[in-house]
């Protein structure tokens, strides 16, 4: 069953659909992120689970919380991780402790100018003002002088507060000329993970990918190895579960830094399902449904090139 706004009502998907049920208007508030009429639509239609897609309400704790309540599997992580993963700065910290390599920057949300001063000082300019809530580029700004800090400090937190509902940010040093690479993977009920590949997407506007590759071509096979290593090994110590991104800077020395984690499937998910033969969606479907990882590691086999824009 799909559930569709009424500017989609004519879509591909839905026309392909067994049910479809339309939750409201054109308007994704109230639609695709009106929690109570999603629910509704399941219920109707005797539903077991949710799969949440890749945007809108797929990394909300609130809605997997929902779902929990009413009987429904959320086919993703449990409420906890993605509470845990929604603070990018906790994060931070959290994978710092874990033993990965995170750029310089401040430890905790910046709370005053004097501090993001101060902290910029000391890691070099330029840095970047990140949301501490944020993605999709947005609630970002580059700072390359002291007197710029103030304006774009407003510009970031203003953003921010209107695209997440968190004014929040924190304050990184900014690595120019680096490769962006995301690992793939994917932990099941017991423990057990497992990356599929990586991707690049390094191709940005606006802080937005462009193109996504996989795999990246300018990563040494060393590197790529050591980036799935320490990105199954930080996944399953903190305690993840299901499928998803950790993302890295690679600078031209080979040094990588985590960044982020993305609590959910991701759009170029498919460059990953091309390039090992794995279908990623009903690999989440089955770990939601508490099944062991279906694969090991010796049966990845990484063949061909995709590419995703």
């Amino acid at each position: 069953m799909l559930v569709y706004s009424e500017a989609d009502a004519h879509s591909l998907p839905v026309h392909l659909s067994d049910e479809a049920i339309c939750v409201g208007p054109a308007s994704s508030r109230e639609s695709y992120l009106n929690i109570p009429s999603i629910m509704s639509a399941a219920l109707i239609s005797g539903a077991q689970a949710i799969h949440p897609g890749y945007g809108f309400l797929a990394e909300n704790a609130d809605f997997a919380e929902v779902c929990k309540e009413h009987g429904l599997v959320f086919i993703g992580p449990p409420p906890e991780i993605l509470r845990r993963f929604h603070d990018k700065v906790a994060t931070r910290v959290a994978m710092k402790k874990l033993g990965l390599p995170v750029i310089p920057g401040s430890d905790g949300p910046v709370k005053t100018m004097a501090e993001a001063l101060r902290i910029a000082e000391a890691v070099g300019y330029p840095v970047m003002l990140k949301a501490r809530s944020g993605g999709g580029g947005r609630g970002m700004r580059k700072v390359t002088a002291p007197q710029e800090l103030q304006r774009l400090w407003d510009q970031a937190s203003s953003e921010a507060k209107a695209s997440f509902g968190d004014a929040g940010l924190y304050v990184e040093r900014c690595l120019e000329g680096v490769r962006h690479v995301e690992a793939q993977i994917a932990v099941d009920e017991y423990g057990s993970g497992i990356c599929l590949g990586e991707r690049e997407c390094s191709i940005q506007r606006r802080n937005q990918k462009m193109i996504e590759e996989a795999p990246s071509a300018s990563i040494s096979e060393e590197l790529r190895q050591e980036v799935a290593r320490r990105a199954v090994d930080a996944a399953v110590r903190c305690g993840y579960r299901n499928v998803g991104t950790f993302e890295f800077l690679v600078d031209a020395r080979g040094e990588f830094y985590f960044i982020e984690v993305n609590s959910r499937i991701q759009v170029e998910h498919t460059v990953t399902e091309m390039t090992t033969g794995i279908d990623l969606v009903k690999e989440q479907i089955a770990l939601a449904s508490g099944r062991p990882l279906s694969f090991s590691e010796e049966q990845i086999w990484v063949s061909g090139h995709a590419i995703e824009c």
